[in-house]
């Protein structure tokens, strides 16, 4: 099964094999359109911190990581603990600031994941945001209940390591083959590709679609509304899959 938007129709023999029971959502760049925030907030810390900016695609490019692991990519040779510390605090001080009025979802996020619940798909969120964080978005938004599962990376690895995907699968009792991962960096795709999971490719997040592509995601959308496109039609196909069978 190849990739890309442009090829939705996937034969009805791999619909009926890996029908999808749970999507799992990254949340920074995927579901919600953070990523000005984090680079901006980044950039402040670094000014608190007296360190020399990182460059906007160099921040962008560490998004999806946990935040100690973010800070050790961008400053490799920062070896004093006192000033990470500082400089993670700086950044968590910042990003709170500037989410005072929360990042909005991006087009097609509420009424897609609406149209999961309905459709009786379960729901999951795998963040390089910690605990208190997505506490703290979620709650902002009413939808402290609203997914089944949640995984952070102040609780777990941080991605690319599947650790996060596997105590999800555990947690819901589904089989990696019948869950998706939908992310808009290497990491997320990484991470379900060694949780022996497939995946979605979002390009108007933290990463460009066309780098995410060299991780041959099982797609590759540029809106959210096409990944409820292609669901729907893999849905649609395992309906005359079952209807042929039943004859």
């Amino acid at each position: 099964m190849k990739c890309g938007r442009e090829l939705w129709c996937v034969s009805v023999s791999d619909c009926q094999e890996r029908g999808y029971q749970l999507l799992i959502f990254d949340w920074d760049g995927t579901l919600v359109d953070s990523i000005g925030r984090i680079v901006t907030a980044m950039h402040m810390a670094a000014d608190a911190c007296e360190l020399p900016r990182c460059t906007d695609d160099q921040v962008r490019g560490i998004i999806g990581l946990g935040l100690p692991e973010a800070i050790r990519c961008l400053y490799p040779d920062m070896h004093d603990a006192l000033r990470a510390q500082r400089l993670r605090q700086s950044y968590s001080e910042n990003y709170l600031a500037l989410e005072s009025e929360p990042s909005a979802l991006f087009h097609g996020v509420a009424e897609g994941l609406e149209a999961f619940r309905a459709e009786g798909y379960r729901l999951a969120v795998a963040t390089g945001k910690g605990r208190h964080g997505l506490q703290r978005v979620l709650a902002d938004r009413g939808w402290l209940d609203y997914f089944d599962y949640s995984r952070c990376a102040d609780e777990t690895a941080s991605k690319p390591d599947p650790l996060m995907l596997h105590e999800i699968l555990a947690q819901s009792g589904v089989a990696a083959s019948r869950a998706l991962m939908v992310g808009d960096s290497s990491f997320d795709l990484l991470m379900a590709q060694r949780a022996g999971m497939d995946c979605v490719a979002v390009g108007y997040g933290a990463q460009p679609l066309q780098a995410l592509r060299e991780c041959q995601p099982t797609l590759a959308i540029e809106c959210f509304t096409e990944l409820r496109a292609w669901l729907g039609q893999r849905a649609s196909n395992q309906s005359v899959e079952v209807v042929l069978h039943g004859r």
